[in-house]
């Protein structure tokens, strides 16, 4: 089944006999607290290895048999897979047809609307997809304000609408320069324009956005020194590769608004968070050199780079920067096609 909208919120409380739920979206900071979400309501918070089974997308053969596996202290047990892609569609189809009680867990940021696994699952009576798209406007403006709430923390007006121009594309990413703000801010605090510019638009993030867009733009040699600008000014490899999924998620977005009848430029001023005026050419050029389909293989082979940088013990800062140069050699390709 589909769940969208208000619906939401009612089925992370209570999935009910639901066999296999499916994450997916732009927003992998929303398709990571979701599963939390359910994790933790199937299994408690202290998850009990017995009741949990954590996979990642090379170990999909190993479902069917978690799927069916008893927990040795009772209860419910949950398989949660991370980085899934649309190449799981046959396995997960196989566990739909098989037995156990267990939930299936999917998560697969990046993956498009119209891709083969959402469609089995929506139809699904026993399975459900959620979409996790970033948040933006009086949505976003209330996630923000709610969160400063919760922390003792009240935000001004035009303070609260600058923020929402800047945040939004990752939930993970929202709520961390949120709890900036308040520790800025401290307990009681109010935060005020200058208080949410201090904290959220620092130069290193100014320099990676160059990077970032030269990159996706096809510029090679632009790309590697505002990167080596940005490393300087203190990024970090993950971050770097996380700003890029958030870049190529945006660029998905225009994309699929150029589906629609959009110009690339049309869709560059429609995006949102909105592109910074002196790198809307960049972002429109970008839009002409990548399709759909290659936007989406970019996105995976960033969350391979993240996870290489965390797994293989390899020079992280390299990974980084062959994963964002390789994104401007590919595009650089395209530009000369």
């Amino acid at each position: 089944m589909k769940v969208d909208g208000g619906r939401i919120d009612s089925f992370l409380r209570d999935p009910g006999a639901c066999r296999v739920v499916l994450l997916y979206g732009e927003d992998a900071g929303l398709v990571a607290e979701r599963a939390e979400r359910l994790v933790r309501l199937i299994v408690g918070p202290g998850k009990d290895p017995f009741r949990l089974a954590e996979l990642e997308r090379d170990s999909i053969n190993r479902i069917d048999e978690e799927m069916t596996a008893m927990a040795l202290t009772g209860g419910r047990r949950v398989v949660r897979v991370r980085e899934v892609t649309d190449a799981a569609t046959k396995t997960i189809q196989a566990v739909l047809g098989g037995k156990g009680e267990a939930l299936l867990v999917l998560e697969a940021p990046g993956l498009a609307r119209r891709a083969k696994l959402v469609g089995l699952l929506e139809k699904a009576p026993d399975a459900a997809a959620i979409a996790c798209y970033p948040q933006e406007g009086k949505a976003l403006e209330a996630v923000i304000r709610g969160s400063l709430s919760d922390l003792g923390i009240t935000v001004e007006a035009e303070a609260l609408g600058w923020l929402a121009g800047q945040l939004g594309a990752d939930r993970a990413i929202t709520a961390r320069e949120v709890e900036k703000l308040a520790l800025y801010a401290g307990e009681g605090g109010r935060v005020d324009l200058d208080a949410a510019r201090m904290c959220v638009g620092d130069l290193a993030g100014l320099s990676l956005d160059d990077a970032l867009f030269a990159a996706t733009a096809g510029d090679i040699a632009g790309a590697d020194r505002a990167l080596e600008l940005a490393m300087q000014e203190g990024s970090t490899a993950v971050g770097v590769l996380r700003s890029a999924l958030m870049h190529l998620q945006r660029l998905q977005r225009a994309r699929a608004a150029m589906a629609g009848g959009m110009t690339a430029g049309e869709a560059t001023k429609a995006v949102r968070p909105p592109v910074f005026f002196k790198l809307e050419a960049p972002f429109s050029r970008a839009l002409t050199l990548w399709s759909e389909a290659a936007l989406q293989a970019a996105c995976v082979r960033i969350w391979e780079a993240e996870r290489s940088c965390k797994r293989t013990g390899a020079p992280a800062e390299a990974i980084s920067r062959s994963a964002v140069l390789g994104l401007a050699q590919r595009a650089a390709a395209a530009r000369r096609r």
